[in-house]
């Protein structure tokens, strides 16, 4: 008997090993396959452009913008009109062809692939366009020539700051915030159950919720001040929208947990590994699959990081809808949780913690002396 315990021992070690390493494959397999199906090819798609021109230029060159489908043509009357829209983030960028040469206006704040995307079109056609113009052309003079092959005017409405070149700091708050949410909803989830069910649990559960959600944010600001980002935004703002965002993804986990258990925890989970690809902070939108840009930013990720890119570079874009799914996330956790509090369950007549002091006090009263009269 003594030979077959540690044989089954051993068995029962490989199997949970064997386990372990299929389940880990299986889901490498699968974030492999995810990551790469969003990211690496990354194509753009309908992304939104201005256009300023006569009606006459107008059909050949939205023509040439929408031909592959990578653009959607807005049509403005002047150029203060595109840079205005630019700023509300409603286009990515235009072209004014009305002067001669043509002028490029983008804006890198909304995102380097779009940008990127808009220069290399533009000067592609500004190319083609002067090559046929010289091969026409017989004779021509060196003011002319020059002219002609000058490079095109570009401008950057909306910049970078110097201290976010490659527009990558969202990305990392959204991972922070994402992996700090999902951290604390484990925790609560296993400290609050040790509690009997009660209105009090309940609203005790959301309020620390809510205490997290505005230290989260705040740190957030605090250690972004650290590398000079967003140091022109309003603080305020930001510690708004940034506690939002803690309180969407912590309170939508911790409601999974309430009704799901530990395996509720995964939500957060799924944010931090599947959301955070897809939120737009490091792929825009535009150059997701449509699964994935429809997904993504209605998750608290993806509207979180479009709520943040236009509270510091686009004070001007309305960000409403962004809030609104925020809100629905946060409010939605909430009330799960106040409702499973005020749900009377059968194995909840008594807490762990009652529980554990009765033990304590069992166990004192026997190891108290017996006096003798």
């Amino acid at each position: 008997m003594a030979e077959e315990q540690p044989a089954e021992s051993v068995l029962r070690f490989r199997r949970f090993a064997l386990a372990v390493c299929v389940i880990g494959v299986f889901v490498q397999l699968g974030l492999t396959a995810y990551y790469l199906g969003m990211g690496h090819r990354a194509q753009p798609h309908d992304v939104p452009v201005g256009l300023v021109s006569s009606a006459a230029e107008r059909a050949e060159v939205a023509g040439l913008l929408t031909e592959r489908g990578y653009f959607r043509v807005t049509d403005y009357a002047t150029a203060d009109d595109l840079e205005i829209a630019i700023k509300r983030r409603d286009v990515y960028g235009g072209v004014d062809i009305t002067g001669s040469p043509p002028h490029l206006y983008v804006a890198s704040a909304a995102g380097p692939a779009a940008a990127n995307l808009l220069r290399t079109t533009f000067t592609t056609v500004v190319q083609q366009q002067t090559a046929a113009t010289l091969a026409k052309l017989d004779r021509i003079t060196i003011a002319r020539a020059r002219q002609l092959t000058a490079p095109p005017p570009i401008t950057d409405v909306v910049p970078l700051p110097d201290q976010d070149v490659n527009g990558v700091s969202l990305g990392f708050l959204t991972q922070a915030l994402a992996l700090g949410g999902t951290v604390a909803s484990i925790g609560l989830g296993r400290l609050i159950p040790r509690t009997r069910r009660s209105w009090r649990r309940g609203i005790a559960h959301v309020s620390t919720l809510a205490v997290y959600a505005v230290a989260s944010g705040a740190a957030v600001i605090w250690s972004m001040g650290w590398f000079g980002v967003g140091l022109t935004a309003d603080r305020g703002e930001m510690l708004a929208i940034f506690s939002l965002i803690s309180l969407a993804i912590t309170a939508s986990t911790a409601g999974a947990v309430a009704v799901f258990g530990a395996p509720g925890a995964l939500l957060g989970a799924l944010y931090f590994t599947l959301g955070t690809v897809i939120s737009g902070a490091s792929i825009l939108p535009e150059f997701l699959p449509t699964v994935g840009r429809i997904l993504g930013v209605n998750l608290p990720t993806g509207a979180g990081v479009q709520a943040v890119r236009d509270s510091l570079y686009f004070p001007a874009a309305e960000i409403g809808g962004h809030l609104i799914v925020l809100v629905l996330y946060a409010g939605l956790g909430i009330a799960v949780v106040l409702v499973t509090n005020l749900l009377p369950h059968r194995k909840d007549t008594t807490s762990e913690v009652e529980l554990d002091l009765a033990h304590r006090l069992e166990g004192a009263e026997r190891r108290e002396p017996v006096k003798l009269t």
